[in-house]
């Protein structure tokens, strides 16, 4: 009794290999764009609390430079209250 074998294709086999090789690659690729995303994510991240901290400081002396006008709008007023009555007694 003799064997007779069927020849195997190998190109489903190869073509198997390639799409491993290019999934293999993807994989690479998306692993080094997500460490370079996850690090400017970061990075972004303290420009954002630098600027939240730089517009706290600005809102601060904006309240204060607000604070002064309105003392000095105070003070102007008594200052010419004071004039006026040094003008009535008419020394």
């Amino acid at each position: 009794m003799v064997k007779t074998t069927t020849p195997v294709s190998v190109e489903p086999l190869d073509r198997l290999e390639e799409k491993v090789k290019v999934l293999v690659a993807t994989v690479g690729r998306l692993r080094t764009e997500h460490a370079r995303l996850t690090e400017e994510n970061q990075r972004l991240t303290r420009d954002l609390d630098t600027a939240r901290a730089r517009l706290s400081e600005v809102e601060s002396a904006t309240a204060e430079v607000t604070m002064l006008k309105e003392e000095r709008e105070v003070m102007r007023t008594r200052v010419a209250e004071m004039l006026e009555q040094l003008e009535a007694l008419n020394l």
